[in-house]
This record gives C-alpha cells, sequence and structure tokens, in this order.
C-alpha cells in the first residue's frame, strides 16, 4: 500500500463502521462485504471485485492492532499532507510532513532529529523505507488484499461393504481430473460419516491454503449385524424349550468363527446376551457383540407336537402374563 493512500483513504467509511468499532463486529461487518463482494459470486463484475479489493484492503489495516494504530495517528495529522518521490534513500519528498516538525527550529533544512521524530510515530527504525516494513507492506490475499484466500473444498462420495467400514481400509477413488488417489478408511467409520483430507483439494488463486478432499461415506446394510458405537448387534433365534429349559446355544460372529453362549433357564425372548471384545475394534477401543434372543414360534406342528402342548398347557401354571400389564394400563 502507498502511504499516501493512508491520507486518502477513510477505511472506517469504506466498511461502513465508527472508529471505535470493536474487532468482533469488524471482522462481522468485513466477513457480510466479503460475500457480497468477492469475485468468486461476481464473475466478470469489474465494480464487484474493485470494491473487494477496496473492503479488504481496509480491514486488513484495521484488523492488525499495530497497523490500525499508525492508520489513526496519520489520519489525524489530517489529509493536506503529500508524499512525493524523493532523491536517494526516499527521504526527499517528505516536504509536507516534515514542514510540521521543522517550524520554529530556525532553519530550512531537515536535521537529523526531525527523522526520529516521524519515523519513531510509524515505528519504523530511522531510514528505512516504506515499502520494506509494516507501514506500506502488501498483506496478500485476493491480489494483495485481505489475507491468503483457502482454496474449495472438493466432495466425494464412495460406498463401501459392512465388514470395510468395520475393519478400516485403504481405498482408491477417482478425482476430479480422472486420477485415483488413495483414502484410507478408519475402522468403525459409520454409515454418513465425512472423511477429511487436508490439503488435496483445489488449490488457493493467491498462494493461500489448499482446499480439502471431503468423502463422505455409506456403509452396505449386514445381512444379520447392526452397528451400536462400537458393539455389533445380532438376533439370535431360540425354541421354546431352549429358552424355558435353559440350553448352550451358537452365536455367529462378524468375520470369525461361532462362539457358544448358555440361554439360562426362564429366559425370555427380548435378553440380550453379551460377548466381550467381539464387536467393531479401533485405536479407541474395542466393542463387544450382543446377542438378543428372540423365541421361536413353530409355524407347523405334527399330530404328536400338538397333543403334546395340549397336555403341557393343562399343566402349565394357570397365570395371566397379561395382568400386570394390564394392571399398570389402568394406571
Amino acid at each position: 500500500m502507498a502511504s499516501q493512500d493512508w491520507f486518502d483513504k477513510d477505511f472506517y467509511k469504506i466498511l461502513g463502521v465508527s472508529k471505535d468499532v470493536t474487532d468482533a463486529d469488524l471482522k462481522k461487518t468485513y466477513r457480510k462485504l466479503a460475500r457480497k463482494y468477492h469475485p468468486d459470486s461476481n464473475a466478470g463484475d469489474a465494480a464487484a471485485e474493485a470494491k473487494f479489493k477496496e473492503v479488504s484492503e481496509a480491514y486488513s489495516v484495521l484488523s492488525d492492532a499495530e497497523q490500525r494504530k499508525e492508520y489513526d495517528q496519520i489520519r489525524a495529522m489530517g489529509s493536506g499532507a503529500r508524499f512525493t518521490s524523493g532523491g536517494p534513500g526516499g527521504a526527499g519528498g517528505f516536504e509536507d510532513v516534515f514542514s510540521m516538525f521543522n517550524q520554529g527550529r530556525g532553519g530550512s533544512r531537515y536535521r537529523t532529529e526531525d527523522f526520529d521524530d516521524i519515523f519513531a510515530m510509524f515505528n519504523q527504525q530511522q531510514g528505512a523505507g516504506f515499502g520494506s516494513g509494516r507501514f506500506g507492506q502488501t498483506t496478500g490475499g485476493y491480489r494483495g488484499y485481505g489475507g491468503p484466500t483457502r482454496g474449495t473444498d472438493v466432495t466425494a462420495r464412495t460406498t463401501i461393504d459392512f465388514v470395510t467400514a468395520t475393519r478400516g481400509e485403504t481405498i482408491s477413488l477417482q478425482g476430479e481430473d480422472g486420477k485415483p488417489f488413495k483414502v484410507k478408511i478408519p475402522a468403525g467409520v459409520s454409515d454418513g460419516q465425512k472423511i477429511r483430507l487436508r490439503g488435496r483439494g483445489r488449490p488457493s488463486p493467491d498462494g493461500g491454503e489448499a482446499g480439502d478432499v471431503v468423502v463422505q461415506v455409506s456403509v452396505r446394510p449386514h445381512p444379520v449385524f447392526t452397528r451400536d458405537g462400537l458393539n455389533l448387534r445380532v438376533t439370535v433365534p431360540i425354541t421354546f424349550t431352549e429358552a424355558a429349559l435353559g440350553a448352550t446355544i451358537e452365536v455367529p460372529t462378524l468375520g470369525g468363527e461361532p462362539v457358544k453362549l448358555r440361554v439360562a433357564p426362564g429366559t425370555p425372548s427380548g435378553r440380550v446376551l453379551r460377548v466381550k471384545g467381539r464387536g467393531v475394534e479401533t485405536a479407541k477401543g474395542t466393542g463387544d457383540l450382543l446377542a438378543e434372543v428372540q423365541v421361536a414360534v413353530p409355524s407347523h406342528l405334527d399330530d404328536a407336537a400338538r397333543e403334546a402342548l395340549e397336555r403341557y398347557h393343562e399343566l402349565e401354571p394357570k397365570e395371566n402374563p397379561r395382568a400386570d400389564l394390564m394392571s399398570r394400563a389402568r394406571g
């Protein structure tokens, strides 16, 4: 930024804020204006581009505490001062500014202490040039204003099977340019989860940070197992006699050998039996296998089985299993 700009431009007016605006309100105002005038949203609009540069320039100065202080000091000196190109060392063109410090000192030539005074105001070392320090430096960002612009993110989608989601795997996807790239699927990824690949998106238009690739994962359902956090759930049918008398049954595991579970006598339908450590294994921990038993009712009975059940019906306890339900329903 040329030093004269700080005399000529009212950055507070450009942003539409007061001189005592807080940092939070300043940032809020700038973001609103930047979204409105950003070149990506106003393709081919030269006026919007110019306005974007203007508000970015203003914000880059006012958002920096030191630059804002310097700016306020310079503006307070009055807009009549003019900086012109000078001789060697850049000192010959500060006539108007230095004249304010030279009045009453009995001479027309600038003395060393005059330079000390003015550069102390600007927090510069004696003899420093305006283009090399904080005062007058460019700030990066869109064509040199407002800080570097981050590249945009790229969204990708992939569908994986249930086993891959639980165990994790490195897969290949095709990028927008047609080239394949690798994605590490972590163990325990869930359906709908997003995986972010830092710096793999579109590049910044002005040398800033590249965007990310965001991969949204869909998981195909398993015919037997479902996820419950890090736990795996499976529904296991048992017979009436197994539930009533007790039994040892086999329960499947995901990708492994079946395990044996003991069903206690009198186990009701819906009871959950737990197998420790046979769920989803991740770096954060390992879940369990939760086997929910369901009493299977036979759909076909031969004559002998029917007669045996009828005899049992005559002998079974004469209690109504729905009595407590009815009582609670009546309140």
